[in-house]
């Protein structure tokens, strides 16, 4: 028996000899692009699924292999899969180290790194859609919200910013999406507007749309969501950009309505210059801009008698504008970690504002008596900052802006404000407590508004006050779950009469599934105090007025959402597909509302006209997708692309709810002031939204671009239009006829962009721009066509040796 175990450990030795013999070892370390070792990443032998090994906490992997030709296999969870051959001699030892990419780098060649804490696109708990500058600069952008109307699930209707439906159309005024630049809001202090053509689209790094509530981190106005625009510091060697433009618009498709006597000319240019001076960081920025406008002046008919207020010319009609910007920060010698600086911008520009067509027909690119006002803006902001980066202490980031504007208008429209603001951001991360970190601030915001249309209040002149304190937390587990929770405590004041005090909260996860699949799932609150203007404006010209509601009320939200992220790679097609179901509720609504608010004692002939409202509770159900990445086509041809859908279902929640009676004595709820309650749909809202760009690039040098946008058709709309059209007011009879133009139209709209550049060489690009290329005559918003085709011819010089790092 003894003989017989000595015979079998005798030939299972053999064996196990033989085999080692014709065996060979490799070993080596898993990085990733920034050099960091890889634990837990897996190499494993192609022939043979079940011979692999895992990387230890150094990232090094050591596996046995037959002698000869092998081919192995690493992955890791957000990275590429690297797969390459090894030759293997027989007892011999091999070491092949292994770098693996990451994915989103194949994507779009520079890693994107969003949000407060600047972590990846991945690791966000809320739907977030991300603008690169090179779409900006390819649309011919002369003013931001061009370039942000192209991003899924946002809508940029007449200057305001809307989100998932979180509002219908309030002239721009308290805007529910905050706009936020360089960390600091870019909101006017009296009316929440975003002023746009102030925002440098020369030197934007990137911008990230934030859906959803989003008030814990980007303040008040983010009822609905935020926008947030990074501008960009200076790489190691200077960059210098030039862009001159210069196009027209072509003649309405609408007989009869083109109403220009001379050529509706567009031009205009930017220019950019970044460069490092030693521990000097120098941006330098510009553009000036001419724009003929396609809305042309009142014009009087058999119908409509000339008026002396808004009697203005083809010229003064025209819109100009003239702005500069710097940025400057010094990196201290001394003091490693701290730097501080100033930036400033100034704005110098005409327009004009029309909120009502003059009819339905010809008169549809003309403005209505008494509907337009022409507006000369000066305005300006100086922003001082300091920060202090240390590797133990945290960041610490010391923020100011005074923001002046001034906008003189006609018909005593003219108002002026000055905004004060400071902030203190502390951000830490705790390595002692593995991917832990925290972010907390102070916040203060004070504006001094003059203005004789704000005298609702009883007085010109108004103030309001607003401190905020917030915090965030995040913690990452295993590198699988990504958990964040934050808190706000916002106090406002108003002409130390009006206080509020309003806590919001916030919560949400990241789970990482698989490679490249990412479950997210996010709670947010939202509140917004109205603004001096939603609370006190008072005025009107011709027919229309504009009425103070000096008891609205705050609005609050809150959202909910899942979704889903999944990287993708079909051939040499890599791109990121986003599904997310979101529930969004809105208590105390502010809506914009036309009625019968005038005082028939007061004026007679302006009874008609809009207000502020608290019109009750709102929902909002829906669905986002959105699939963008890129492709390589052949050897020297790429696309990149990006495109969305949107589909939302937006209530009432109190369609029985009076929110107000008016002159006449009549009761106004949703149900009696919609012309379609049946499915108690919110009004001006579109329930279906496509967005979509592409470009193909070929050899570096020529590309085709091509956008396009989808509205549906408005299911409901104020029905008290109806009744002002058919009225006589004093020496007017109403022309506009909105519900002739509305009946007419229901249907959706498809919006066409196409593009084509040439880059002569590395320092020159020409290239031919055209919106609207279908010419179709179309409106989003009550009252208000949109533009016709436009044909932009573009040059630019860029000298730019660079890759530029955001702030």
């Amino acid at each position: 028996m003894k003989a017989l175990l000595c015979f079998i450990v005798l030939v299972f030795s053999s064996l196990s000899w033989a085999q080692s013999e014709n065996e060979g070892v490799i070993t080596g370390v898993v990085r990733d692009q920034s050099g960091e070792s890889i634990p837990g990443a897996a190499v494993v032998y192609k022939s043979d699924l079940t011979r692999g090994a895992l990387t230890n906490d150094l990232g090094v992997y050591k596996l046995e292999l037959p002698a000869g030709e092998a081919r192995l296999i690493c992955r890791y969870s957000d990275k590429i899969a690297d797969t390459f051959n090894v030759t293997l001699f027989a007892g011999q030892t091999i070491t092949h180290d292994i770098l693996l990419k990451d994915f989103v780098l194949e994507v779009d060649a520079v890693q994107i790194r969003v949000g407060k804490f600047d972590k990846p696109l991945e690791d966000q708990t809320v739907s977030m859609e991300i603008i690169r500058p090179e779409l900006i600069e390819n649309k011919n952008t002369r003013s931001i919200e061009t370039a942000l109307d192209q991003t899924p699930g946002l809508n940029i209707l007449d200057g305001e910013p809307q989100i998932r439906g979180g509002s219908g159309f309030t002239f721009g005024v308290g805007s529910k999406v905050a706009v936020i630049v360089d960390d600091m809001p870019m909101l006017s202090g009296d009316a929440g507007r975003p002023e746009w053509g102030f925002i440098p689209v020369e030197n934007i790094h990137q911008i990230e749309v934030t859906k959803g509530a989003a008030s814990v981190l980007s303040g008040s106005s983010a009822l609905s969501g935020a926008i947030h625009i990074r501008t960009a510091f200076p790489g190691l060697k200077p960059k210098t950009k030039v862009n001159v433009y210069s196009g027209f618009y072509s003649k309405p498709s609408v007989e009869g309505s083109d109403w220009w006597l001379g050529t509706p000319l567009i031009s205009g240019a930017n220019f950019l210059h970044s460069r490092r001076i030693k521990n000097l960081d120098l941006v330098l920025g510009g553009n000036v801009n001419y724009d003929h406008g396609y809305i042309g002046p009142p014009v009087p008919d058999s119908l409509v008698t000339a008026d002396t207020i808004s009697n203005f010319t083809e010229e003064q009609m025209a819109s100009k504008r003239v702005r500069f910007n710097f940025n400057i920060r010094y990196r201290s010698k001394k003091f490693k970690g701290l730097n501080y600086g100033i930036n400033g911008n100034a704005m110098y520009a005409q327009s004009n504002l029309s909120f009502a067509w003059l009819n339905d027909s010809s008169g549809l690119y003309q403005s209505y008596p008494g509907a337009v006002f022409l507006q000369t803006q000066t305005i300006f902001n100086i922003d001082p900052f300091l920060n202090v980066f240390t590797q133990t202490d945290g960041k610490h980031h010391f923020r100011m802006r005074y923001l002046y504007a001034n906008n003189e208008m006609t018909a005593g429209q003219s108002n002026q404000s000055s905004t004060m603001y400071g902030d203190y951001m502390f951000k830490k991360s705790y390595p002692s407590l593995k991917d832990f970190d925290f972010i907390g601030g102070l916040t203060g915001t004070y504006t001094n508004s003059f203005a004789n249309l704000y005298a609702g209040a009883g007085d010109p002149r108004n103030q309001i006050l607003n401190i905020s304190a917030y915090t965030q937390l995040e913690k990452k587990f295993q590198k699988l779950i990504n958990v964040s929770v934050g808190g706000r405590l916002e106090y406002f004041q108003l002409n130390d009469t009006v206080t509020a005090i309003k806590p919001i909260f916030r919560a949400g996860t990241s789970l990482k599934l698989y490679q490249e699949t990412y479950l997210r799932a996010s709670y947010g609150q939202g509140y917004r105090f109205p603004t001096i203007t939603e609370r006190y404006i008072r005025t009107g010209v011709g027919n229309f007025g504009v009425y103070p509601n000096p008891d609205i009320k705050p609005e609050s939200s809150w959202n909910a959402e899942v979704g889903i992220k999944q990287g993708l790679k079909f051939g040499k097609i890599y791109g990121y597909l986003d599904i997310a179901g979101f529930w969004q509720e809105y208590e105390n609504t502010i809506e914009y509302l036309f009625g019968f608010w005038g005082d028939p004692a007061v004026n007679p002939s302006q009874l008609f006209g809009f207000r502020f409202m608290n019109t009750g509770n709102s929902r909002v159900l829906g669905i986002d997708v959105s699939f963008s990445g890129k492709a390589k086509i052949g050897k020297n041809t790429e696309l990149t692309f990006i495109t969305g859908y949107n589909y939302i279902v937006p209530k009432t929640l109190t369609p029985d709810y009076v929110y107000a009676i008016d002159q006449l004595g009549r009761e106004y709820s949703y149900n009696s002031t919609s012309s379609n309650f049946a499915n108690q749909i919110l009004k001006y809202r579109f329930l279906h939204n496509v967005k979509g760009d592409s470009e193909i690039t070929v050899k570096k040098k020529f590309s085709i671009g091509f956008s396009v946008k989808y509205f549906s058709k408005i299911i409901n709309m104020d029905g008290v239009i109806e009744e002002f059209e058919i009225s006589t007011v004093g020496p007017f009879v109403q022309t506009i006829r909105y519900l002739d133009y509305f009946d007419a139209h229901r249907f959706g709209n498809w919006i066409f962009d196409a593009r084509i550049s040439f880059n002569l060489n590395e320092l020159h690009k020409i290239a031919l721009i055209s919106s609207n290329i279908t010419n179709r005559s179309y409106s989003l918003r009550p009252l208000k066509i949109e533009a016709p085709r436009s044909i932009m011819f573009q040059y630019t010089f860029k000298l730019d040796k660079n890759k530029s790092t955001a702030k």
